[in-house]
């Protein structure tokens, strides 16, 4: 067997691989420093979900564009975040991304096209056709993707945003992360119960009801992942328009760091282990020959060590002063 039997080559395949540790190992650590208290803020962990933005993004240049979530770790590190500025963002230091003053839920990198994540669910919609619509008015071939919950599709901002692009035959592809468990200001509602939110019954109802093509899709199989968007941003990038990705999931931690997570059982959680995305992918690279237990641990540790670097990085970066206090958060100038 070769990579071939995967459909995608040995550079990114491993690529991949080493991508899907680096969230899982970002994520574990922000949720033992959270514990610990060094991290501020609120804090939404991806861990579980990594074969999505692996998955889509593996199929991505450096001038394409994604928006994000409140759950963003897993996308900006997919995208081309810098890890070490990454850490020192959440934990507020000076040195961050976005100077310590974004956190966890507004890591931004406008030069790698991450346009940022978002606290407001379903924000990063509008944002994602407003840079496939510039794409197109500019005449080239970059595409956004707008990376969305579950809970996101029942807000109207984001049928608006599918309609647009619809209408406009935008380069944008929206990719659903279900996870099972959407969040309210009162519930947290299981996808079982949609009947109660929502009259349709399916994510990609909703998108072709606007005559957007959608397709739902593994979401613990990155090679899954990685053909469905393949097909989507070569549509986009074509002029054919948008796409939806349904892709289904599980997080491993609860909605938040903090969150004592009474509406889901124990079981549940261990039959979505079975099935973790980076095991199942380490098997497949195994059993194709693409490479060997050495080749693997080897990016494994690589993995761990530079999560590390991060963490120190971050650990010895200062804060910001208090005279920064309102730097870089107004515009200072209208024209």
């Amino acid at each position: 067997m070769s990579s071939l039997s995967l459909g995608i080559s040995k550079d990114l395949a491993l690529w991949m691989y080493e991508k899907m540790l680096l969230i899982r190992f970002f994520e574990e650590k922000a949720h033992e420093l959270f514990a610990t208290g060094k991290i501020p803020g609120f804090v939404h962990l991806y861990a579980g979900e990594e074969a999505v933005a692996v998955g889509v993004i593996a199929n991505l240049r450096r001038d394409d564009y994604i928006t994000s979530t409140h759950r963003g770790h897993g996308h900006c590190i997919a995208k081309g975040c810098d890890i070490k500025l990454m850490m020192a963002e959440i934990m507020g230091k000076k040195t961050g991304l976005c100077k310590g003053k974004g956190g966890s839920m507004h890591i931004a990198d406008f030069d790698i096209g991450m346009l940022g994540a978002n606290g407001i669910v379903g924000g990063g919609a509008p944002h994602a056709v407003g840079a496939a619509l510039a794409a197109k008015l500019k005449r080239v071939d970059s595409v956004a993707v707008a990376f969305l919950g579950d809970g996101a599709m029942n807000q109207g901002v984001v049928l608006e945003s599918i309609n647009l692009a619809s209408i406009w035959k935008l380069p944008v592809i929206f990719v659903v992360e279900d996870n099972h468990y959407a969040i309210s200001l009162r519930s947290l509602t299981p996808t079982a119960l949609q009947p109660r939110v929502s009259a349709a019954r399916g994510y990609a109802e909703r998108a072709l009801g606007f005559g957007v093509p959608a397709v739902t899709v593994d979401g613990q199989d990155v090679i899954a992942v990685y053909e469905v968007a393949r097909e989507a941003v070569a549509k986009a990038r074509r002029g054919e328009g948008p796409t939806l990705i349904h892709a289904v999931t599980y997080r491993y931690y609860g909605h938040f760091e903090g969150d004592p997570l009474v509406y889901r059982s124990r079981v549940e959680e261990e039959e979505w282990r079975k099935r973790d995305p980076i095991i199942l992918f380490k098997n497949k690279l195994l059993e194709a020959g693409i490479a060997t237990q050495e080749e693997l641990r080897r990016i494994e540790e690589r993995a761990k060590q530079t999560i590390e670097e991060a963490v120190k990085f971050a650990e010895e970066s200062p804060y910001p002063e208090p005279e920064e206090a309102f730097t870089d958060v107004f515009v200072e100038a209208y024209y």
